[in-house]
Parts: C-alpha cells; structure tokens; sequence
C-alpha cells in the first residue's frame, strides 16, 4: 500500500513540495523493493553474497535518485554535502522517509552518522570538517558514538568514567563503553570521555569532552556486538586502554562534551519522534488493510466493535503524537525554550508507538510477529525508544521540575505557549 501524502494546507509550498518529492522515492522506489533492499542471508542463516551485492546496487540506485531530487542530507549545508532542508523541513520530510523502516539510510541522515555529523558541523575545525565530515557524507566512511558505559547510568552522562589524560601534544584515553552504535563498520569513533586538563574548568559537565578516535588504533578493543531482542547487533562493547590520538582530535574546546550531547540529543529526539510518527502511520496503513480483508467468524474484521475501538484509538494516538511533535519543532525552530516540549514527546511518541504497533500486531495474529512485516522491528524499536536518549522517568522528572519552578515564581502554566 502507497503512503498517500497530499499538500498540507498550513505549509508553504517549499516544504509541501519535500513532502511529495519524499513520497515519490518511498512509494516508487523503497516500497517495490523493500524485501531485497537490506536482504543479505538465506532462509538458513548463511550470507548469500551474490544477494548482499544486489541490496547495496538498490540501495545506491536510490541513494541517486534522493540525491538527484535534492533531498540528500537535509540536515547539512550544501558545502558540507548536504541540501539544508532547514529543521522544520527536515522534522516533516522525517514523518514520510520513515515510512519504511530503513528509509533514513537510503536519504543520507542516519544515526549515528547524522548526529556525528551535526557535531563535526558545529564544532569541528575545517580540518576536521575536510578529513571527518565530507568523506562521512558522501558515504565513504562510517562512524560511531561512543558515550554509554555498562557500569554507569546512561541517564546521567556526568557518571561516564572514561578518562582522557593530556600527554604531551595527545589525549590518553581509557575506559569501557558499551552500546557504541554503527561499530561494526565504523572508521572512526565520537568518545564522551571525562578529560583531566588543568586547563578546563572543573564541575562535572565542563570537565567532559567529546574526542575522535579512529576505529584502527592501538589499544581500542572491539569486544563483541551486543545480541539487542535475541538477535546480533552492531551496538558493540568497546575497551579504551591507553589509546592515544592526537589532541587536534578534540571536538570543541575542553569541557564542551556535556553541551554538544545536549545539542545533539535536543534535535535528535524531534527526529526521532517524526519518524515514530511515519512508522505509526505505516502501522494504521497495514491495520486498516487487514480488517478490510480478513474475514473471521462470519464477517470481515472491519465489522467488529473491537476493530473500530483499535482503528479509534490509534487515529488518536498518531494525531497526538505528530501535532505534539510538530508544536515542540515549531518552537524549537523559534529559539523557544522547548525543553519542557522536548521532554513531554520524549516520554508520549514512543509509547504512542508502542500502542499503535502492539494492535496492529494483535490484528494480524501471527503474522504479525514474523518477519513477514514490519510490524515486529518496529515493535522493537518502539520498545527501545522508551530508554534511549533518557529514559521515560527522568524526562518526567524534567517536565515535573520545568513545572514546578514557574509555579514557585508565582506563575501558572500557559498551554497556549
């Protein structure tokens, strides 16, 4: 089934265009070919090499046409290959790429590529930017973000025990991380380490900084992928003993680590959101199908009171979800403060997600938990979005003490803004 996407009445014609032009590639060229686009085993579990090529020969077949549309990298400038879409752009070309899972990889803004991108563009030096940024863009390299440790909170990244020691003209890093994503084929690494400079000042957020390490250097130790829902992953375990590089290696000054994984994570999860959003409405897109077609006990399921309660709830759940998103993104792009926001899609989308995904799953039975569609991977991912980028509970302590603190000024709420 086509994602139908139509002009939206309230968007400028810029942007409404995005939209079509994003449709098009999704339902000409992703859809047709959504089995063979990321297939590379056989029904026993080896690698079938001859299938693996032709996936990659599809995926730079489309890879061209997006970059041909104009609509590669949106979230980069142009001399950094890029088509700057703008992050309003950006937030409602995400809701119709999304619609396949896998959709992001084929316009050039995957994580964790994306988010390593945004940092190199923001505070790399153009050396870095030539060396780092432009070969990671135009797909000739991979990276990785290396910042969760298994012996600290995610959550709070001021726990991270990685250290980098000045020595000399390098840093000197030693630690263990964990769930470092894309490291399989990443060519280098972002590390959050906690950096021990004289120079930098000393509270617990400035003391941290991010640094590249290239995957091939001395004394950084892949353990192992680690299995995510029963399955091998490319989140992989990772051990730093005395692994050197130079200091030009440092992103940003000393001390601004703790910033630029807030400016990563601020954008990232109005992203994340619209995508939840475009994989929800593939979700409704399938469920629909099903009770129009499925005929059980006498009739077809779209007759059942139970059918019109899920069709209800989950139009409900997907229109809350993309308007919260939407609202957070507009003020963000306003310079707004939208933590509040920020947070309250956090915690919603994805258990939105969850909801939405979990009765199309219950309408399809058994099929819906097989590979034969999307609906288990994306079940998984909803699952995981609860945790990633902050679990659900410390973003509600956020909104709980956002509200609080104007109340204790002596000023009430105003949902209007």
């Amino acid at each position: 089934m086509p994602m139908n996407v139509n002009p939206v009445p309230t968007l400028n014609p810029r942007t409404n265009e995005i939209r079509t032009k994003t449709a098009q590639i999704v339902n000409n060229d992703i859809l047709p070919n959504e089995n063979e686009l990321w297939s590379a085993w056989r029904p026993d579990g080896t690698r079938d090499t001859t299938r693996r090529e032709r996936s990659r020969e599809l995926r730079l077949e489309i890879q061209a046409k997006v970059k041909a549309a104009g609509l590669w990298a949106p979230h980069l400038p142009a001399e950094y290959g890029g088509c700057d879409l703008g992050f309003l752009d950006h937030a409602y070309m995400n809701e119709v790429l999304a619609y396949s899972l896998g959709g992001a990889s084929l316009f050039g803004v995957q994580a964790p590529n994306s988010g390593n991108q945004k940092i190199l563009l923001k505070y790399g030096t153009e050396e870095q930017k030539q060396k780092w940024l432009i070969p990671l863009t135009e797909g000739r390299m991979q990276s990785g973000f290396s910042m969760t440790e298994p012996d600290n909170a995610g959550s709070d990244p001021r726990s991270l025990q990685t250290t980098a020691t000045r020595d000399g003209d390098d840093w000197l890093i030693n630690g263990h991380k964990w769930f470092t994503s894309n490291g399989n084929d990443a060519d280098f690494l972002i590390v959050m380490c906690r950096t021990e400079d004289p120079d930098a000042p000393g509270d617990r957020n400035s003391a941290m900084t991010q640094i590249i390490v290239p995957t091939d250097t001395p004394g950084l130790n892949r353990i192992r992928g680690v299995p995510v829902w029963g399955q091998e992953s490319d989140h992989c375990e990772f051990i730093y003993d005395n692994v050197r590089v130079p200091r030009e290696n440092q992103l940003g000054a000393s001390g601004a680590g703790h910033q630029a994984a807030q400016d990563r994570l601020g954008a990232g999860r109005v992203y994340h959101c619209m995508n939840s959003v475009g994989q929800m409405w593939r979700a409704f897109d399938l469920m629909v199908d099903r009770v129009m077609t499925r005929e059980v006990h006498g009739g077809l399921l779209e007759e059942k009171q139970f059918m019109h309660g899920f069709l209800a709830d989950s139009y409900i759940d997907i229109q809350a979800a993309r308007l919260m998103t939407i609202a957070t993104a507009e003020k963000m792009n306003a310079e707004q403060d939208a933590r509040t926001d920020i947070s309250a899609i956090k915690v919603f989308v994805p258990n939105a997600y969850t909801r939405v995904v979990d009765r199309a799953i219950q309408v399809y039975g058994a099929k819906g938990v097989s590979n034969d569609l999307p609906l288990a991977s994306m079940y998984q991912g909803a699952r995981t979005l609860r945790i990633a980028d902050g679990p659900d509970e410390v973003h509600k302590i956020l909104i709980a003490k956002n509200i609080l603190k104007r109340y204790h000024a002596g000023e009430s709420w105003d949902f209007g803004n």
